[in-house]
């Protein structure tokens, strides 16, 4: 058993919190309000909602699920986890939600410039899956099909634990090498919101193109959103379609 924080309470951290409590691991869950405002679904599988500056304490592994323009805002809150804590990195740019990140804009790794705002050793890992699809389509070892999911980081051990958890989550983990290659599962890249499983995904990581993946992801962005915009919602199906249409 682990003990887990989760900072950020939206569809990823919330599907997170419900997977890995239901595992067996003691999790706490925070978000930038208070407690009470975390929905009790959330916390129907032993997860405990807590106050942002307890969420990090004596906790083995800590999941950062916030959008990439609010990485500067909870880094000193990441910093106070122990020094060997596992930080884990969910998070993706999108110019048109996050403003214009120059150091991004300019091509350096996602996860590279979150490390260097932590100022520790980050993994990369649920990034390239829907909130939708991640939330419909866990499934059990072994499963015909299972999705997977690449994790990058330059630490084994570190790895090795995220991988576990990405298993216990329901997909299969995929280790996707050094966190400075981590670009080839960044929003437009044919590995992002695309479903592969482990067996199809290492050739899909191989065909990313970093001259390609800012008009990708915008155009991605683009049409996702008019799509919601114009029926409420978008289905988990929509995207994969999307996305391999896309890239």
């Amino acid at each position: 058993m682990l003990k887990i924080g989760i900072i950020g309470s939206g569809a990823i951290g919330a599907t997170l919190a419900q997977r890995l409590s239901g595992a067996g691991h003691e999790v706490a869950i925070a978000n930038s309000r208070t407690p009470d405002t975390i929905a009790p679904e959330v916390l129907s599988t032993g997860a405990r909602a807590v106050y942002a500056a307890e969420v990090t304490t004596d906790a083995d592994v800590v999941i950062v699920s916030v959008n990439t323009g609010n990485i500067p805002d909870i880094s000193d809150l990441v910093r106070t986890a122990p020094r060997d804590t596992v930080i884990i990195d969910t998070s993706n740019y999108y110019p048109l939600r996050d403003g214009q990140i120059p150091e991004l804009d300019a091509g350096q790794v996602e996860s590279l410039w979150v490390a260097d705002h932590y100022g520790r050793p980050v993994v990369k890992a649920w990034n390239m899956i829907t909130a939708q699809s991640l939330n419909l389509y866990a499934s059990a070892p072994g499963t015909d099909g299972r999705i997977a999911i690449a994790v990058a980081g330059d630490d084994a051990d570190a790895k090795a634990t995220v991988m576990t958890l990405v298993d216990q989550s329901g997909f299969d983990a995929l280790d996707s090498s050094a966190l400075a290659n981590s670009w080839r599962q960044q929003p437009g890249t044919p590995a992002y919101c695309t479903d592969h499983t482990r067996a199809e995904l290492p050739a899909v990581l191989d065909r990313a193109d970093a001259q390609r993946s800012a008009r990708r992801r915008d155009l991605f962005i683009e049409v996702a959103t008019e799509r919601g915009q114009a029926e409420g919602s978008v289905s988990a199906d929509y995207l994969v379609r999307l996305g391999r249409t896309i890239y």
